[in-house]
């Protein structure tokens, strides 16, 4: 990492993070994991802190998820770099969603996968006409993760699981509906609220953002939310298939194309962990279930495939195993989910 990839400074009572790799979509690096762990660490004791925003250099992304040509890039040498990076990662979205202090997020552009994990347990969630939230990872082998499984699971309805299966993207509206955001400013007031935290402390904070919001507007997430429940509360993926191609509709039609272009295992992996983080008691045992997951869908080169087909070769042709939905047993399911070697679980819910 260049000193550039991510800009940290002091602006009055806010601590400043800006992810500043614009040509990337800000997407996020191991050592920028580590260099915003550190600052987050620092600040925290920091009485001269008051509040923390996080955003980004661009008009187009605050981050378009984590650096996954770096995962692919190491798969040769084996699983050593991509189980450190998920690990540091997880760690500093579990330290986010505890953060003892008011963490902004301006979630404006493309916010995607690992952006999701910076962003999505942030105190203050903040998005604008611009946002465009997604967790994609179905679609390369994996499963939501930084947490995700952890929001989709406390989405209304069964609006968690269809995102969660398809990667559908969402709109800031959405976004609020979902429960993936708060408040909704409009990007042209974006500087204007970072300029007037810095003279906040973290009693007035929500006051102070109160003055840029403005009313959520209209949610076609939450347009279709009936059909959503009608055909993701069904019990499989293959049910949930076959309820929508019930359903005349376009958006069904749409829906399940998209469906039929994931992982397989990778589906049926997500629709398990969503409802199993669904009965968990924090985001730390949802970390550490969706640790077991990618480290497993990457050793065994799953989500290899996927980053293959899908940035590498860009042949859009991945050659998922098992192949089908039918293939995939409810034993390998589980094999997926099973504890980890002694020594090697994330273990954040046991700190």
């Amino acid at each position: 990492m260049t000193n550039d990839d991510i800009l940290i400074r002091r602006e009055g009572r806010a601590g400043r993070i800006t992810l500043n790799r614009p040509k990337a979509l800000n997407a996020l690096t191991h050592p920028m994991i580590l260099e915003i762990t550190r600052t987050l660490q620092d600040w925290e004791s920091d009485p001269t802190v008051e509040v923390v925003i996080l955003d980004a250099t661009g008009e187009r992304a605050l981050c378009s998820g984590g650096d996954v040509m770096s995962l692919y890039d190491s798969w040769p040498q084996g699983p050593d770099f991509a189980r450190t990076f998920w690990a540091d990662e997880y760690r500093l979205n579990a330290m986010i969603a505890a953060y003892g202090k008011p963490f902004l997020a301006l979630m404006d552009g493309i916010v995607m996968g690992g952006g999701i994990g910076l962003s999505g347990h942030a105190s203050h969630r903040i998005v604008t006409e611009r946002s465009m939230l997604a967790m994609p990872e179905t679609g390369i082998g994996l499963v939501p993760d930084v947490g995700g499984t952890w929001l989709l699971s406390h989405a209304p309805g069964k609006v968690g699981t269809y995102l969660g299966l398809t990667g559908a993207r969402m709109s800031g509206a959405d976004a609020i509906y979902a429960r993936f955001a708060d408040t909704y400013v409009p990007s042209k007031q974006l500087v204007a609220l970072a300029g007037a935290l810095r003279e906040a402390d973290r009693g007035t904070v929500d006051q102070v953002i109160a003055e840029f919001s403005i009313a959520n507007p209209a949610s076609e997430l939450h347009g279709i939310a009936g059909e959503i429940d009608e055909a993701f509360a069904a019990g499989t993926v293959e049910a949930i298939v076959e309820a929508l191609s019930r359903n005349p509709s376009p958006w069904a039609a749409k829906t399940v194309a998209g469906l039929k272009t994931k992982s397989p295992r990778a589906l049926k992996a997500t629709l398990a962990a969503v409802r199993q983080v669904r009965t968990l008691p924090s985001i730390e045992a949802a970390l550490d279930v969706e640790y077991r997951l990618v480290t497993r869908l990457f050793e065994d080169g799953e989500f290899v495939e996927g980053v293959r087909a899908l940035l590498v070769d860009k042949d859009r042709a991945p050659k998922w195993r098992p192949a089908s939905l039918a293939e995939v047993s409810d034993a390998m399911v589980a094999a997926l989910f099973s504890p980890l070697p002694d020594g090697e679980e994330l273990g954040l819910a046991a700190d």
